[in-house]
């Protein structure tokens, strides 16, 4: 097809599409229009030539086609603006030439958010029981390379209608929806604005749920692509450390892949987990945490290098540490901090030479007893693991007299 002669097809159907409402037409100039588009994607870019006058809307006549109670229609209209928008230079699009009328920039953007807007629409109530998500999540896939769609897109609150779909996958559909929806969750990646909607809608645990259990290269590929990128964002470096992906990472690394760029995230990944391992195993992040009140189970708390190289530092200012935790036992109502500090109690027991002996002088073990039989199962088991290593030995020597 001759550029001449295409720009002339093009310009006929878009002419049809916008005068004509019969519904057995519009189907038949969908469909064409789809086919041609299909045999050559690079054809879309017809739909873009200067020749074109500024009244002649190409994208208009497919986006009121998207409102159609007709499922064929509204497919068809997806995927030919989804090829015609990213026919456009991503560049142009992006960095909006300064000498493009006003008007016609302002015009476009509205183009990219009706476009969105009925994406999202498809997440939140498909108009078709299997085709309508996957079809929208298909055109994000594409779209959300386009610096102004991901703005949109968050800005919208897409992620949350996103997050869902990001769970592990067996059968080859699933795994294909999986696949894009991760590819959104990648190219989303890549904008500030997505730090914020990521952690509301709990992205990156369910990032590694699905990388702990796909067996897919491309899904690995992508998910890990993504913590890459979010790595040195926000506390999420912290919160993949505190989901277990150090080990998960060790283990990904000794398989062998075809994608260089993979093994080359996984490197990058690798080092920014143990850069937040080392920041979080510090003595005085963990000193403010426990004066805080507020224990969690962030990764220092499982350390063993943290215990052996920081155990000394509880002798300091007479055990004022150790003693804040034991009161924890007494103040605290929250079973989280009740359960960490049982553990801790645990872990100085077992790595300081006296540690017994000083938790008996410090009258620490009724404190932990009466927890024992705490509602909550966790507390029950740290406190009673606790007592165990207390009462390992009967004879102790007591380190504070």
């Amino acid at each position: 097809m001759e550029v001449q002669n295409g720009v002339a097809y093009v310009r006929v159907f878009v002419g049809i599409l916008r005068d004509i409402s019969k519904q057995e037409t519009v189907e038949y100039m969908l469909a064409m229009v789809d086919e041609m588009l299909t045999a050559n994607p690079k054809r879309a870019r017809l739909f873009h030539d200067k020749s074109f006058q500024e009244n002649e809307d190409v994208y208009r006549p497919f986006i009121r086609l998207l409102s159609k109670k007709n499922w064929f229609i509204q497919e068809k209209s997806c995927k030919i603006l989804t090829l015609i928008i990213s026919a456009r230079q991503y560049e142009e699009i992006d960095s909006e030439d300064p000498s493009a009328p006003q008007k016609k920039v302002d015009s476009f953007n509205e183009v990219l958010r009706a476009v969105v807007d009925w994406l999202i629409s498809q997440m939140r109530s498909p108009a078709h029981p299997t085709r309508g998500i996957p079809t929208a999540v298909s055109s994000l896939a594409t779209l959300l390379r386009i610096t102004k769609v991901r703005a949109i897109f968050i800005k919208a609150d897409g992620t949350k209608l996103l997050a869902p779909l990001i769970t592990p996958a067996s059968n080859q559909q699933y795994i294909q929806l999986l696949y894009e929806a991760t590819l959104c969750i990648w190219l989303l990646s890549f904008h500030d604005g997505a730090v914020e909607a990521f952690s509301t809608a709990r992205v990156v645990p369910r990032l590694v749920d699905v990388v702990k259990s796909s067996t897919k290269e491309k899904v690995v590929r992508v998910a890990v692509m993504a913590f890459r990128n979010l790595a040195n964002k926000g506390n999420f470096a912290a919160e993949l450390v505190d989901l277990g992906m150090p080990k998960v990472v060790q283990s990904l690394k000794l398989q062998t892949w075809s994608d260089e760029d993979l093994s080359q995230a996984l490197d990058v990944v690798d080092a920014a987990l143990k850069d937040s391992i080392r920041k979080l195993s510090s003595f005085d992040k963990y000193k403010a945490e426990v004066f805080s009140g507020n224990l969690d189970w962030s990764p220092m708390h499982k350390d063993p290098v943290f215990w052996r190289e920081n155990i000394s530092k509880f002798e300091e200012n007479d055990f004022q540490v150790l003693r804040v935790l034991i009161t924890l036992l007494d103040n605290s109502r929250d079973p989280k901090t009740l359960a960490v500090a049982c553990h801790d109690i645990a872990q100085f027991i077992q790595i300081h030479p006296a540690g017994r002996g000083i938790i008996l002088d410090l009258k620490a073990k009724e404190r932990v007893m009466k927890h024992m039989s705490h509602p909550d199962p966790e507390v029950a088991k740290q406190a009673l693991l606790c007592v165990q290593k207390i009462l390992l030995s009967a004879k102790y020597a007591s380190y504070m007299q």
